[in-house]
Parts: structure tokens; C-alpha cells; sequence
């Protein structure tokens, strides 16, 4: 059997990079639908799960694939599907089952340019506040946006860890760009690589509720087939996880699902931070826009501005404390995003301080130049 681990260092493109961290994170079950530019996720995970004695099926549409995922985290899997915007939109509906059901699982979304079919085969970021707000009802989630290859890798497994120790759906929100660009990649030895497990049930069978919670918020979860038994539902229920149909359940319920990411942000919000204090312009981006960044951002420090870098590598929980902290000490925000300022509005709605806003983006299929970015960041210098 080939070994779930590739240990060492790889040329290997985003897609790929991303379907073997999965393997690393102990992923076992992988149910998807081809879709540009998600398939190599697919592919690179149906050429290797049979090999390390896991599970691929492909299922008939991103709807049973979702559904899929569901059942078999259930069941015990560590469970995980890869889509692109339109499958994304299908999925919606289960995704907020998985949430109200608290079912750990991970979805990567390679982005591409919509809405509707779109550009099959180009980038964008303009699925941002869809992973946020896109199913219905009142919930938080975890989101990540790698920025290389080499994320790709490691923020899958970080999904998978927030997945199972907050029993949430986690996303991976990368593009096309990112998915198809080919990079190194380092692979560390397995015993390296830092898991973390589900919280299994602490008391026996006859005593067990599946959605009583401690001081976490976080209810332990009994996996089908061991002797416990877990009434599961996508309707409003109390601990015991039966209907329970009136507002106070709900808002208990909903409270606790949300409480538990909310009471974290800070612990699971990852951000690259340079030169940010007293800065007189911060750039803001994320995922393969800030790419784009860095050489406008040195750029600009050797002319001797005060430039600042602010790069979200977890996209939600948003960072709105520490976007706040800095509105009050920067001069301005540049926001640098590929959709039309879906987070742009979020650094606005954070900008407690009044610092001036900028924003340089695209809806799609196409990349703001380096010299867009230098200027605008020259406008908001003036």
C-alpha cells in the first residue's frame, strides 16, 4: 500500500497540492463531480485514496456529492469534496444541514469567474461572501484562502483540524490561479504533521446526548456502529438532537452554534502581518490577489512611504479587531480583491478610525496591473 504521506519535496500544482493534504490530514472519504477548475482535486484523489485504503466515489452531481460527505463523516470518515462556483451554489442547501447537523467535513472551492457557467477555465475570488453568508439561516463558518501551492497543502490540513475540533464544514477558498499553478512543496515527515482528533463520547452509551455541550460549546460526537446512539437532525433540536419546535430551543441552539466560532475568532483567524503600525497605507488582500501585492508594497517602502501589508490567510472568522485597531492608526486601506469588493466592504464596515478606503480589483478572467495597485496607492498618499 503506498504510504498516505508523500514525504519531501514536490513540483506539484495547486489542486494537487491540496488533494494530498488531505491524505496527510487522515482524509478517507472523497465524494465529488467533475468540475474546471476543481477536477484535478478529484482526479489526484481518485488515483491515490484506493492506494492508501480509503474511499472515491464520484458521485452524479454536487448535490449527492455534499450529501455524501455528510453521511460519511457520520460514519466516522474524515470526509471532504472539491467544486467550483456553480457546484458551490449547489451545495448550499446541505451545507446549512451540515452546520445545524454539527457535521465536521472540509469543501474546497476553486474559484472561477461567475455568476451562472461563467468563465469555466478563469479566476476570481467572487465566491468570498458566498462561503459566508450563502446558505440560510444565522451561522458562522470557518473559511481559508491559500496565497501558494505550499498553502494549499498546509492550510488543508488546517481545515481538517478546525473541521473536526469545532465539528463545522470548513472551506478552502482558492482560485484557478492557485489551483493550476504549479510550485514547490515541502511535505514533512508524518509524525510532524499536528492532528487533531474529534471529541469522542466521555460517558457510556445510556448516558450520552449528542448535542449536549460543556463550557466549549462543542458537543462530543458519537460515531454510527459503536453502540451509541445519535438522533440527528436538520430541524431545530434540544440535546437529546430530537425536534424541539419552538423560539426558545432555536435561539439556545443557534446561539451555542454560532458562540462557539465566535468565542475562537481570535485563537483560529491567521493573518500575515508587515509593517502595519502607524503605517500611512495598508494593502488588504488574500488568496492569489496578494500575489500581487508584494512587489508594489516594496516598491513603495523603497520610495520611504510607510507601507503596511495586512494578507488574510483565514478570510472568516474576519479579522474586523484587528482591522479596527488599525483604522485608527494608518492613513489608509487598500483593498486588492478579485470580485467586485466583497471584502473591501468588510474593511469599510471595520474602519472604526476613518482611515481613507481604496480599493483595485476585477470581477474575473482578468488581474489588476502592478502599476493600477502603485497608483491608486499613490492617490490615497496624496
Amino acid at each position: 500500500m503506498e504510504g498516505r504521506v508523500l514525504t519531501g519535496v514536490h513540483f506539484m500544482e495547486g489542486d494537487v497540492a491540496i488533494a494530498e493534504g488531505a491524505l496527510a490530514a487522515g482524509c478517507n472519504f472523497f465524494a465529488g463531480y467533475p468540475i474546471t477548475p476543481a477536477t484535478e482535486v478529484a482526479e489526484r484523489m481518485a488515483l491515490r485514496m484506493p492506494k492508501v485504503g480509503g474511499v472515491f466515489i464520484q458521485m452524479e452531481d454536487e448535490i449527492a456529492s455534499i450529501v455524501a460527505i455528510i453521511g460519511a463523516s457520520w460514519a466516522g470518515a474524515k470526509s471532504m469534496t472539491a467544486t467550483s462556483g456553480p457546484g458551490f451554489s449547489l451545495m448550499m442547501e446541505n451545507i446549512g444541514l451540515a452546520i445545524m447537523m454539527e457535521t465536521p467535513c472540509v469543501i474546497a472551492d476553486i474559484q472561477r469567474a461567475g455568476p451562472s457557467t461563467g468563465l469555466p477555465t478563469l479566476w476570481a475570488q467572487a465566491d468570498i461572501m458566498q462561503a459566508k453568508w450563502g446558505s440560510h439561516g444565522d451561522y458562522e463558518i470557518i473559511a481559508l484562502a491559500p496565497s501558494s501551492v505550499q498553502e494549499c497543502f498546509d492550510l488543508t490540513i488546517e481545515a481538517f483540524n478546525y473541521a473536526e475540533e469545532y465539528r463545522i464544514p470548513v472551506f478552502i477558498m482558492s482560485d484557478a490561479i492557485i489551483g493550476h499553478m504549479t510550485e514547490k512543496v515541502v511535505i514533512p515527515k508524518e509524525e510532524d504533521i499536528k492532528l487533531v482528533e474529534r471529541k469522542r463520547p466521555s460517558k457510556p452509551p445510556e448516558d450520552y446526548f449528542p448535542y449536549l455541550a460543556d463550557e466549549s460549546l462543542i458537543p462530543e460526537m458519537a460515531i454510527a456502529g459503536t453502540g451509541y446512539k445519535a438522533h440527528t437532525t436538520g430541524l431545530t433540536h434540544d440535546e437529546r438532537g430530537y425536534d424541539a419546535m419552538n423560539g426558545e430551543a432555536h435561539k439556545k441552539l443557534i446561539e451555542r452554534i454560532c458562540n462557539k466560532i465566535k468565542k475562537n475568532a481570535e485563537k483560529i483567524t491567521k493573518i500575515e502581518e508587515i509593517d502595519t503600525d502607524n503605517a500611512d497605507i495598508v494593502f488588504v488582500s488574500y488568496g492569489v490577489s496578494a500575489r500581487l501585492i508584494y512587489p508594489v508594497f516594496e516598491r513603495l517602502k523603497n520610495e520611504g512611504v510607510k507601507a503596511g501589508f495586512l494578507r488574510l490567510i483565514t478570510v472568516w472568522p474576519f479579522p474586523e479587531k484587528k482591522i479596527t485597531e488599525l483604522s485608527s492608526k494608518c492613513g489608509a486601506f487598500l483593498v486588492c480583491e478579485l470580485n467586485n469588493r466583497q471584502i473591501y466592504y468588510e474593511v469599510e464596515r471595520c474602519n472604526k478610525g476613518g482611515a481613507k478606503m481604496g480599493f483595485v480589483g476585477h470581477p474575473g478572467g482578468g488581474l489588476p496591473t502592478m502599476q493600477e495597485i502603485y497608483e491608486k496607492a499613490k492617490q490615497l498618499l496624496k
